[in-house]
């Protein structure tokens, strides 16, 4: 056995914390005093030492320690050149150093993480201060005045024992060691065959993106470097890793080198986690296993490792691994886009300096259409299905109209893998531009008249299906009208929502009732989720619920939430002028630019959306529900909301949409319609019976459910308690009634009449 001494500089931080340096190394803890701070570095040592026989030998058996002082003069590095201070700081500077071997001497700054070696005595001054400066020379001013915070540290020392390389079994490190970690957190990539036979049926290629797999490649096995490829959405990050990664796992099974790639999730880290310290224990552990693999880790979602872990980025999964990064410990690849890159930098900036940086930029159109049609290539050849040179182009115009915040090849290749899937479901052999069409109607919504050129747009059927939904409402089924018109045009704004929309007037004339008639027009074709995403904004009345709406942290809002998963939908923000004022604020990038970005750099896109807006400011200064001049009306409705929001929040807003009151002929329109939904009733259906409703019923629902306050609202409430409810008991009394004529009438109550 041998002894291993190991000098600690250490610093009292304060009554609780001590924070220690082992010297030599890259290696610090902070704990609550020195025997602690002691007894961790050492168990880490242990440890590696226990699972590799690898150890560290400093080889300053007895450091001596003093404090120097170094004069060096401040620089800022801007734009226009570097500025120098015109007087010299005193820094304090801590060096430990001795006798390494017989006539060579080695010279520690732990503080700097440097060290020289030297010869004399008398070199040992002026080394210091050569090498000091030139480390503070490349400092800002902040970061020297850090440094002059830290107290005076001391010197300790600590000793480990070891077996000499006689005594050491190397047999049982190289065949016993099991992994218990790595695969619990983390899958072997590429997969075994077995597995791929039940991954998806397309290839994993990396087309017209081959320079860039070779950049990958030679960053992660010749430079031996942390990877983070980097591009927007779609652009081929994931094929060139995967592709990448194949090609270096083929490259050692060829060479007979060790390499191994294990793909794991952020979330996975600390799924496991109960306890305080837990997650930090399981990633070391991972590390271990991982460099005992010879194993590079693949995080698919690295911006989450900022994430994960503790409260702030600075506690994070992340800042835990920088220290290892730095150390060379393990590799990491990933992926990013630009804002998650810019987002890494800011809240943690040591994390994204370890990385190497390849970036991938968006192919051009001759490129694409070459992945798309090396995609049905091997579709045919493969899959025995083809898919025709018509369909490649119409998906590829769609696309671009259509998916403007995704990038191409990627959106592209998985469009047509979806519509491969269908037809192998289908069927059918062939794809053409009917099937294109059906798969983009299913995904988004939009009608067949949106996706065709040749469908022309017939105003006329327009404004008859706004006026079967929306009654008492001209100018707004106008406005409608002329959303469609434009968008079917191609003229609306691509980097915008489709429309933005602010419906004012009185409570129950139909404001939400139109922005249903807009959703289901515009996406309520294909996709079976309902294209309305429908946010009462009376619940974020206080500043701190903005999280609730947007996110913060590891909240995702529920305004991001329900647009993520329906891109296509109109969004109707209900009484927003309920909301806190700091709400407006965060949606005003959603008004103008189409999106919303939080703090982590994730993008919400809301350019496939229509959003609307409601509000009832105004509407308490009128004297009369009924309109006698209108222009004075508006101008009262104009006057509060200008008077209520900010300009640029009203500048964003493309279009205010006046809604009338109501009149009682146009609640006549509205029963009748609402009479027409209850035929349409499970109840009503499955009994297979005709309804029919007297004129006396409809002018009694005419009396008792007409408010000139409230509009249409109390009607669906009388509806309900003077019809339905007595259907309901007398189809408790008569429950063999089926597949007849029933006549609902009025006589002081619910007269149920059956036509045989």
């Amino acid at each position: 056995m041998k002894t291993l001494h190991f000098p600690i500089l250490y610093f009292e931080l304060g009554d609780d914390a001590v924070l220690g340096l082992l010297v030599g190394t890259k290696h610090q803890m902070v704990g609550k005093n020195l025997r602690t701070v002691k007894s961790s570095i050492l168990e880490h040592l242990q440890k590696k030492y226990k699972k590799r026989a690898e150890y560290i030998e400093i080889g300053l058996e007895e450091p001596r320690f003093k404090m120097v002082e170094v004069k060096v003069r401040p620089r800022e590095q801007l734009s226009r050149g570097t500025f120098v201070s015109n007087t010299d700081v005193k820094v304090p500077l801590a060096i430990v150093y001795g006798e390494e071997q017989e006539g060579q001497y080695v010279c520690h700054m732990p503080m700097l993480n440097e060290q020289f070696f030297y010869y004399e005595h008398k070199q040992l001054k002026t080394l210091i201060n050569h090498f000091a400066t030139d480390h503070f020379n490349r400092m800002s001013p902040e970061e020297i005045y850090r440094h002059l915070q830290y107290p005076v540290p001391k010197l300790d020392m600590f000793t480990m024992k070891v077996k000499n390389d006689e005594e050491m079994d190397w047999d049982r490190f190289k065949f016993e060691f099991e992994y218990t970690v790595l695969p619990k957190l983390a899958e072997k990539y590429p997969y075994a065959k077995a597995v791929r036979r039940n991954q998806s049926r397309f290839p994993e290629a990396a087309w017209e993106l081959e320079q860039k797999v070779i950049d990958v490649s030679d960053n992660i096995l010749k430079m031996r470097t942390n990877v983070l490829v980097v591009g927007k959405h779609g652009v081929g990050k994931s094929a060139v890793l995967k592709a990448a990664i194949r090609k270096i796992t083929s490259k050692a099974k060829k060479e007979k080198f060790d390499i191994s790639f294990w793909r794991i999730r952020a979330q996975r880290i600390t799924a496991s986690a109960k306890y305080l310290g837990e997650w930090q224990k399981s990633v070391e552990d991972l590390l271990d296993e991982l460099s005992e693999a010879d194993g590079i880790l693949w995080v698919e979602d690295v911006v989450q490792l900022l994430r994960t872990g503790g409260d702030s980025p600075e506690d994070s999964v992340a800042a835990f691994m920088i220290n290892f990064l730095r150390e060379n410990d393990f590799q990491i690849i990933g992926e990013v886009t630009h804002q998650e890159l810019e987002s890494i930098r800011r809240f943690l900036p040591g994390f994204s300096e370890c990385f190497q940086i390849v970036n991938i930029d968006e192919l051009s159109e001759k490129q694409v259409y070459s992945v798309m049609n090396q995609f049905a290539d091997f579709c045919q050849k493969n899959l025995k299905v083809r898919i025709s040179n018509n369909a490649v182009t119409l998906a590829y115009r769609l696309l671009l109209r259509y998916y403007p915040y995704e990038s191409f090849p990627g959106k592209a290749v998985r469009f047509l893998e979806q519509c491969v899937n269908d037809a192998k479901l289908s069927e059918y052999e062939k794809i053409d531009s009917k099937e294109v069409i059906k798969n983009l109607t299913q995904q988004t919504g939009l009608p067949e008249l949106f996706l065709r050129d040749d469908l022309l747009l017939k105003k006329g059927d327009l404004e008859k299906y706004f006026t079967s939904k929306i009654i008492g409402q001209p100018d707004a089924i106008q406005n409608l009208t002329d959303v469609v018109t434009v968008f079917k045009a191609g003229l609306n704004n691509p980097k915008k929502p489709i429309q933005t929309m602010l419906f004012a007037g009185p409570t129950g004339v139909g404001k939400t009732q139109s922005a249903k008639a807009l959703a289901g027009y515009f996406f309520g074709k294909g996709q079976t989720k309902n294209p309305l995403v429908r946010i009462d904004m009376s619940e974020f009345q206080h500043p701190s619920q903005i999280i609730q709406l947007i996110g913060g942290g590891k909240n995702v809002g529920k305004l991001v939430e329900e647009i993520r998963e329906k891109p296509f939908a109109v969004l109707l923000l209900d009484e927003v002028e309920k909301a806190d004022p700091s709400i407006f604020d965060a949606l005003l990038t959603v008004l103008d630019e189409g999106i919303l970005v939080d703090a982590f750099g994730r993008v919400t896109n809301f350019r496939n959306t229509i959003v609307i807006m409601t509000t009832n400011l105004g509407a308490s200064n009128r004297k009369s529900v009924t309109f006698k001049d209108t222009t004075s009306a508006e101008d009262k409705y104009m006057s509060a909301i200008s008077g209520f929001f900010r300009p640029e929040f009203v500048n964003r807003i493309d279009s205010i949409v006046m809604f009338n009151a109501l009149k009682k002929e146009d609640i006549r329109k509205i029963t009748m319609l609402e009479l027409d939904d209850v035929k349409k009733r499970e109840g009503i259906v499955k009994r297979k019976i005709k309804l029919h409703f007297s004129k006396k019923l409809i002018d009694h629902l005419l009396e008792v459910g007409f408010d000139e306050r409230y509009g249409a609202r109390p009607l669906q409430r009388a509806i309900e308690q003077e019809v339905v409810r007595p259907f309901a008991n007398w189809f408790l009394g008569n429950p063999k009634v089926e597949d007849v004529g029933v006549e609902l009438g009025y006589e002081g109550g619910l007269k149920v009449k059956v036509k045989k």
